[in-house]
């Protein structure tokens, strides 16, 4: 458990409110005290009315006979006399004690419930912020939906072991030390049967709990294969409805459902066993005392009522002590997520650090770069060398496969060369701050990405401070506003997850407004037109071209685009296999002809 404990400590950041909320609970639990002691005056006057008095008479002759007890002589003097005023006297203050208790314990869990809240949402801040930070090639191999699993359930799962620890352990385990207390007062030998059984009863929850951390690791890992699964398919429904796949979606997740519950009933035994073995100690230490009681009662050396007291103080602590079993059950179960929260949190993120990078305005380099990626046979990239100069417009083709968007993919420092490098006006990008190289850097892909949100949050997202007239401006450029305008609520308009309301050629127009809004220094287009028609393409590449002090690098599927690049790289395999304009490789490439014919396609007239 000790990754739980781990992560616990983040409680003590706000010691204020921690401290505050552990002293109500004692505060609580101190008035159950108080409320099961004077139990005793009040058994002693209605079981010996014989003895004539109140409360006033008990005391005197307390302190008249000495001992540990003294009660002072103002306090004697306002208690009532009398044997009925004496027991209502007792009674009201317990009333007042039940209330002032239950205000205490109100508090405590109003504080410990702000604490654990605020707490769980920094941890899903600081999880989210690092997971951002995780290099890309890393986030990508793993899969969005277990980061996001870890994000969303691991800590939820963590905030039902922190609510256990601070909201219910803490008011159980006072109220159940001042019950014990009490009866300790009454009747020391308990103390005897407390320390016999404790050991017992820890070794016991300890085996249980190892095996509900166990299970509780298999469900998540099972719950984070489920959401995989699940939103795959749903994100991709389209797909599944036209293959008519509905019945083999139905049975994999069927399996994948199974799963999480094999492992769920996993830790169903231990759960279930906890509270019986609970049960089962309660009864064994009530009937020791019992034993212990009677031979006492026998001998003459401890009065009935006392022992009354003592067993009513050991019901209050026995039921106060029962709900730990679930409390640590809970604690148990949290420790699995808060392992693999510690996990994510470990992962080393890009180094953000480095040196200043001035604004590119004279040339982008690659020399000899290779890049493989993690398991791969061979690279994906493999000794590519490219000299760019500024303002210029490159396009880059190859057959699929062939490694074009891995190649711009390592200008942004989204992948890392195994070897080889990239240089902006004679820079190493590697050793530069990541916030500097990307700040003038704008990277528009085939899959748009579009968030839920507004047209306008989309354009500017990234954009710190946007005005209207530059959202407006942005989107002109990319041939957005044309259909912006005619929208109801034009660029407040509401777009649903993913993009869902648009059309592709619409995402794609939304994501270049973005891009060119950001006034890059580097633009990169990948694939970025290939869901527009014919025409917005020719006003978009009008746009691009007409973007002063910009380099642009475009991977692209349509024959004008190429054309409008003054250089064009063709790329085979990973590597260049010719590089110039496209009447000299259209005359000396065979490769790239061949492209002309089969893959780039040709405006439409």
């Amino acid at each position: 458990m000790r990754p739980f404990w781990h992560i616990a400590r983040r409680l003590l950041k706000r010691r204020g409110m921690l401290v505050s909320a552990m002293a109500l609970a004692f505060l609580s639990a101190a008035g159950l005290g108080i409320g099961l002691l004077s139990l005793g005056p009040i058994l002693e006057q209605i079981l010996h009315p014989e003895a004539g008095g109140g409360l006033r008479d008990l005391a005197e002759q307390a302190n008249a006979a000495g001992g540990f007890w003294h009660v002072p002589d103002g306090l004697v003097q306002i208690l009532p006399e009398g044997q009925f005023n004496s027991v209502l006297f007792l009674i009201i203050a317990i009333w007042c004690l039940t209330i002032v208790g239950a205000t205490a314990n109100f508090l405590h869990q109003y504080l410990s419930q702000t604490l654990t809240t605020i707490t769980i949402a920094e941890i899903r801040r600081d999880l989210f912020d690092h997971v951002l930070r995780l290099p890309l090639s890393h986030v990508t191999g793993k899969g969005s939906s277990e980061y996001t699993s870890r994000i969303i359930r691991d800590t939820a799962g963590l905030e039902a072991g922190l609510i256990g620890l601070l909201g219910k352990s803490v008011a159980q385990i006072s109220k159940g030390i001042a019950a014990l207390a009490v009866a300790v007062i009454f009747d020391w030998k308990i103390v005897v049967v407390a320390c016999f059984v404790a050991p017992i009863l820890g070794v016991t929850l300890r085996k249980i709990a190892k095996r509900i951390r166990r299970g509780s690791q298999g469900s998540l890992a099972a719950q984070q294969d489920l959401l995989r699964l699940a939103s795959e398919r749903i994100q991709g429904l389209r797909a599944v409805k036209t293959s008519t796949a509905e019945s083999t979606a139905g049975e994999q997740f069927e399996e994948s459902n199974r799963r999480v519950v094999r492992n769920e009933l996993r830790m169903r035994t231990a759960k279930a066993m906890s509270s019986p073995i609970m049960e089962t100690l309660a009864i064994f230490v009530l009937g020791s005392l019992a034993l212990l009681a009677a031979n006492s009662i026998l001998s003459g050396s401890l009065p009935f009522e006392r022992f009354l007291l003592s067993v009513g103080a050991l019901a209050v602590a026995g039921a106060s002590f029962r709900p730990l079993a679930n409390i640590v059950n809970d604690i148990s179960a949290a420790s699995a997520p808060a392992q693999r929260i510690l996990d994510v949190l470990g992962e080393p993120v890009e180094p953000e650090a480095g040196a200043a990078l001035k604004r590119h305005a004279e040339s982008l380099e690659l020399r000899d770069v290779t890049y493989t990626y993690p398991g791969a046979p061979v690279p994906a990239v493999q000794g590519v060398n490219l000299n760019v100069e500024f303002g210029e417009h490159v396009a880059v083709v190859g057959p699929n496969g062939s490694g074009k968007t891995t190649l711009l993919s390592l200008v942004p420092r989204l992948l890392h060369p195994d070897s080889g490098q990239i240089l902006i006006d004679g820079v190493d990008i590697t050793g530069v701050s990541l916030k500097d190289l990307r700040s003038q850097i704008a990277v528009v892909t085939q899959e748009s990405f579009i968030m839920h949100g507004t047209i306008a949050e989309n354009i500017a997202f990234g954009v710190r401070h946007a005005s209207e007239s530059d959202i407006v401006a942005a989107a002109s450029a990319s041939c957005a506003a044309s259909f912006i305008d005619a929208l109801p609520d034009g660029y407040n308009t509401a777009i649903a997850e993913h993009g869902a309301t648009l059309s592709g050629g619409q995402r794609q127009r939304i994501a270049i407004a973005r891009a060119l809004l950001r006034n890059p220094a580097l633009l990169i287009l990948d694939e970025a037109t290939s869901q527009v028609d014919s025409e917005s393409e020719a006003a978009i590449a009008e746009a691009i071209r007409g973007v002063s002090n910009c380099t642009v690098l475009v991977i692209a599927h349509r024959l004008t685009t190429v054309l409008e690049c003054s250089r064009i790289l063709v790329l085979d395999a990973g590597g260049v296999v010719d590089c110039g304009p496209h009447a000299d490789l259209l005359a000396r490439c065979g490769l790239y002809e061949r492209l002309i014919k089969t893959q780039l396609v040709a405006v439409e007239t």
